[in-house]
């Protein structure tokens, strides 16, 4: 299987417990290539212009969704998506997960920016704590986390999953497997 991996990188592929045939990976962070794994730095939200006329089976985009923003780049990147392989998976934290996935701060994501960017500048458990206040409040301002009609919205030709923690539903996972696709 030829697999497209918008948002991903190579050392997740590295550690993952299945290797495709070819894995191209598209990130705006640059990185090093494998014989099985091409790694293209560019926006996932144009795609198409970075992979050329290459054919894939899968596209596959993990925890990317949250992080492009707003109806504009979501509308984009599931049109990337769907477009470019007869199938898809794709993963994203749930809005109404009580716990914020990025922070590991209840209640985060439902809270005025400038509450959450003090959160993050002070919360030992997120990541951006210790960071410049720019920087940690592009991060959050960055990350905007979507609920299921959305989800169902920007791909209406899949299948919505729940990855759940505890029987609540911390995940969405998005599926469409074309007629000759084994996943």
């Amino acid at each position: 299987m030829n697999v497209l991996d918008l948002g991903g990188t190579r050392l997740w592929w590295l550690r993952a417990p299945v290797r495709p045939r070819h894995v191209t990976v598209v990130n705006l962070e640059p990185s090093e290539e494998e014989t099985w794994l091409t790694a293209i730095a560019g926006d996932a939200c144009q795609a198409d212009k970075l992979v050329g006329s290459h054919s894939f089976d899968l596209v596959f985009s993990n925890s990317l969704f949250e992080h492009v923003g707003g109806h504009k780049a979501w509308s984009a990147l599931s049109h990337q998506i769907r477009s470019l392989a007869p199938s898809y998976l794709v993963q994203t934290p749930y809005r109404y997960f009580p716990i914020e996935p990025h922070w590991l701060f209840p209640g985060m994501q439902f809270l005025p920016l400038s509450i959450r960017w003090r959160i993050a500048s002070r919360w030992p458990l997120g990541h951006t704590h210790g960071w410049s206040d720019r920087q940690t409040l592009q991060e959050v301002m960055s990350i905007e986390l979507i609920g299921a009609t959305q989800m169902r919205s920007y791909f209406p030709d899949g299948q919505l999953y729940w990855e759940r923690f505890f029987g609540v539903p911390k995940s969405m996972i998005v599926i469409r497997k074309s007629s000759s696709s084994s996943i």
